[in-house]
């Protein structure tokens, strides 16, 4: 299937999902001139319980760099795929469900990829982000599942 989207978001997070994911991304892009953008979001939920925010620079370091390694290796996939695009990492701060919808506003995404993997317990904790982002984004957005799971998010 091709989608021909000319500004493609892939929401990463490190899960088993982000194969998929990024699958996905590549094969919705038009076949030149295009841009696939690998959005992370860092939240510190502790900043907002305490009076102090603590210093996150180290963790935003070590996640810049894992995040460059993404793109090196996705640029990569992308050239042999054999379509003219360019990738770009895209390191958000904030609530990730609402600063990734705000962001796609802002940078002309035509299709959000993310997962749909959280739990029970999680999506009851911290809320969906796939949900979040289906209804509130201001384009497409295509959910992936990672293997072996089923409609209810438990193992096949």
């Amino acid at each position: 299937m091709a989608f021909g989207a000319s500004h493609v978001a892939c929401c990463i997070d490190g899960s088993r999902a982000q194969p998929m994911i990024l699958d996905t991304g590549i094969r919705m892009l038009a076949p030149e001139g295009a841009t696939l953008s690998l959005v992370h979001a860092i939240t510190n939920s502790a900043a907002m319980l305490a009076p102090a925010v603590p210093d996150i620079s180290e963790h935003y370091d070590s996640t810049e760099d894992w995040l460059a390694e993404a793109v090196r290796a996705t640029q990569a996939a992308v050239d042999a795929a054999g379509i003219t695009a360019t990738v770009q990492s895209v390191l958000l701060e904030g609530p990730p469900a609402r600063s990734v919808v705000g962001w796609a506003e802002d940078a002309s995404v035509e299709l959000i990829v993310a997962a749909a993997h959280r739990g029970k317990v999680d999506r009851a904790l911290l809320g969906s982000f796939a949900s979040y982002v289906a209804y509130n984004a201001p384009c497409d957005v295509h959910l992936v599942r990672p293997d072996g799971l089923t409609h209810r998010g438990s193992a096949a």
